[in-house]
């Protein structure tokens, strides 16, 4: 009994020990992050613009918040993003929707990739845009093109 006493200690000491997946491993993106955001019919074509800051946590998880949606009509967005190859990263997150009168009406799932320059600075990357109804039915897909300077102090 001792010996798997052990063992399993032991291995919760090396889990322990791993960095976290998104975190250091070129976690150069790691941090807040003002983003301007420019949404397209995916052809290329801008439909609108908008500002939006980024919070990439150690982990692997994430927080968004987005102008001009008035902030009672939509949740933060809440999501995951990791590290894919040298300075490229991935990330995907979900909001939710109300109108004017608190009605919900429905989620956007926003997923995406991002390549943080050699400064660590500034990023830019695209994104795809999936709205959906209150039952769950996919509504319309956008796309957009993302860029993003560092918030510091």
């Amino acid at each position: 009994m001792a010996p798997l006493l052990f063992a399993l200690a032991l291995a919760t000491l090396v889990a322990a020990e791993r960095t976290p997946r998104g975190g250091s491993i070129g976690g150069r993106l790691e941090g807040t992050w003002e983003m301007q955001l420019s949404r397209t019919d995916c052809a290329g074509h801008v439909i609108g613009t908008a500002q939006s800051v980024a919070i990439f946590m150690a982990g692997g998880t994430m927080m968004e918040s987005q102008a001009p949606r008035p902030q009672a009509q939509k949740t933060p967005g809440e999501g995951v993003w990791g590290h894919t190859t040298d300075s490229n990263y991935a990330f995907r997150f979900k909001y939710f929707t109300f109108d004017a009168q608190n009605v919900f009406t429905g989620w956007t799932i926003i997923s995406g990739e991002l390549t943080v320059d050699g400064t660590g600075d500034t990023n830019t990357g695209s994104a795809s845009i999936e709205v959906y109804d209150p039952n769950g039915n996919l509504v319309t897909t956008g796309c957009a093109e993302v860029t993003g300077t560092r918030f510091g102090l």
